[in-house]
């Protein structure tokens, strides 16, 4: 069947994942971890993290400030991927404002140094959530990239697309 269609040059439908994905336990797993750390940072940044923060160097005051607020607005952009991610899925939102929403949320940018001075002055456990969050991010970029409500990049496939020129080609000289 498929050569079939090669032959024909006949385009397929791209298999749309973000649906699948959203409704998969991968997706309730990777909800259930970014909401968890949110609170974990919340709780730390209120709490023992206010304490860590006092105990500083004037330089490792200022690292921590910075570090603490690139922290909190990664992962309100994070969460708020996953949340309009899970809206989509239980049909809270339709594709278009999926679309609409998903423009308001950056998942790049503020970028952590994880080496030198200021890295090594920050407090082990908010050096520990910043690594967690980074990673969060980047899992959740690939599947950006690939599952978004706008479903996975339609890219050609440049030697299917060539074998349907040959075979129109020869289909018309044989006609």
């Amino acid at each position: 069947m498929a050569e079939e269609s090669l032959k024909q040059g006949v385009e397929r439908e791209p298999v749309l994942f973000a649906p699948i994905l959203a409704g998969s336990d991968m997706f309730r797993l990777l909800f259930k971890e970014g909401m968890s750390l949110v609170e974990e940072t919340a709780d730390y940044l209120d709490g023992d993290g206010r304490g860590d923060s006092r105990r500083l160097t004037r330089a490792g005051s200022l690292a921590y400030a910075t570090e603490s607020m690139r922290l909190t607005t990664r992962l309100m952009q994070l969460a708020s991927w996953l949340l309009l991610q899970r809206a989509v899925n239980d049909g809270e939102l339709t594709d278009e404002q999926a679309r609409a929403e998903k423009n308001k949320v950056k998942l790049a940018g503020l970028a952590t140094a994880t080496q030198g001075a200021g890295w090594d002055a920050l407090p082990e456990r908010l050096r520990s959530l910043i690594t967690r969050s980074l990673r969060l991010q980047e899992r959740i970029r690939r599947l950006d990239g690939a599952h978004g409500p706008d479903g996975p990049p339609v890219v050609g496939n440049p030697v299917r697309d060539q074998i349907g020129l040959i075979a129109n080609a020869f289909n018309a000289v044989m006609r």
